[in-house]
């Protein structure tokens, strides 16, 4: 599994619209994915390994204001962008004062639209509070993992461990580090959290991919691999 595309996640309440957003936006190489009505339950939102969602609230059944909200708290960190079918001040002061980091009227204006896309989803990859690489993306805030455009759901000691492993990537960490680092302790209790948790994790990290990123290294401790041991690097 190589590095993915980007992926825009697009709802607009129209279907023949949104395959028209979801064509254009594909056609710039990006990856997309077209998200159910939210009334019908959003699991499919909220699941979604999206880099970016993109959505017009505006001719749904639902408050425009309220169903931003609601978009912004399932996006997190990940950009939001809100579009209206209108060129509409008071559409785009809705949805920024919604929540949305950016806003525009669309129709006839797609170039702005992908520029927007493009701009917003530059300034998140080098924001603070993401780790990982290549297949591996890790977000610190929202406690959020994904390897190859995969959800991975992780309890806070697993992702408190890969955390530490992706901070410094193809080093090796201690047993003595990670105890200090993710149970805050300094001393060696004499049991086997590190090893029992580093198990778990790896089941979750590696089964179903093509290489492993997590190694025990003999005498030394545990390193996460960012890219296979036969790649070039």
């Amino acid at each position: 599994m190589g590095d993915r595309k980007l992926l825009v996640a697009v709802y607009h309440p129209r279907a023949a619209r949104a395959d028209e957003l979801g064509a254009m936006v594909e056609a710039t190489g990006l990856a997309v994915q077209l998200l159910p009505a939210h009334v019908h339950g959003l699991r499919p939102w909220v699941d979604s390994c999206f880099d970016l969602l993109l959505l017009n609230p505006f001719l749904d059944w639902q408050d425009p204001f309220e169903f931003v909200r609601l978009a912004r708290s399932i996006a997190g960190r990940r950009p939001l962008l809100i579009l209206s079918d209108r060129d509409s001040l008071d559409d785009r002061m809705v949805a920024l004062g919604a929540g949305a980091d950016d806003a525009v009227g669309w129709t006839g204006n797609m170039p702005e639209v992908l520029a927007r896309i493009a701009s917003l989803l530059r300034r998140s990859r080098i924001a603070a509070g993401q780790l990982g690489e290549g297949e591996l993306r890790i977000d610190l805030i929202d406690r959020r993992v994904e390897r190859a455009g995969r959800l991975i759901r992780l309890p806070l000691r697993e992702f408190d461990l890969l955390a530490n492993l992706a901070r410094v990537p193809d080093r090796p960490l201690s047993r003595a580090a990670l105890l200090r680092a993710v149970w805050r302790i300094d001393f060696d209790p004499g049991t086997n959290r590190v090893e029992v948790h580093m198990s778990r994790l790896r089941a979750k990290i590696d089964r179903g991919f093509d290489w492993p990123m997590l190694h025990t290294v003999k005498g030394v401790g545990y390193t996460l691999r960012s890219r296979p041991e036969n790649a070039p690097s």
